[in-house]
């Protein structure tokens, strides 16, 4: 995705918890909790992956993606399919997603990425800065150190 930015990968964390669980340290019941909310958004609003379960080892991964943010308004904590994703993100300032991996099978949930979208990242991916952006709207810079000292003088 174009404007995807401030990625945040969460592999080392599920390798850790995977290595706990193979060990034997850790039970799969402890791992294995998605609630039924999960599994129904995974059911309905997930994206299939071409990824064994790490647990089970029976049925594929279903990614769900989860949707936050404060332009969202009651929308905020839905999941949506990833089709949907771009389109939001050109219609909304700003939104963070959470992806999180599901297991039908066997309940294995994992947190996989969090990641940033919205119409802010399009206008910094063509070399604009925020700063320029609020100039040119407000036809004005702000005083730098430099002309605040020549101002007094």
């Amino acid at each position: 995705m174009r404007t995807q930015r401030q990625v945040v990968d969460y592999s080392l964390q599920k390798r850790a918890v995977l290595r706990e669980v193979y060990a034997g340290r850790v039970g799969t019941y402890e791992v294995c909790d998605a609630s039924p909310y999960l599994k129904n958004a995974a059911r309905f609003h997930g994206e299939p992956t071409e990824v064994r379960c790490p647990i089970c080892r029976r049925e594929n991964l279903t990614h769900v993606h989860y949707i936050y943010g404060d332009e969202l308004k009651q929308s905020a904590g839905q999941a949506r399919t990833l089709a949907e994703l771009p389109v939001l993100a050109m219609t909304v300032r700003e939104f963070q997603v959470y992806v999180v991996e599901v297991c039908r099978a066997c309940d294995w949930n994992h947190l996989v990425e969090q990641y940033l979208l919205g119409r802010d990242g399009v206008a910094n991916d063509q070399g604009e800065s925020p700063v320029g952006e609020a100039v040119a709207a407000t036809g004005s810079r702000a005083p730098t150190a430099r002309r605040r000292r020549e101002a007094r003088r």
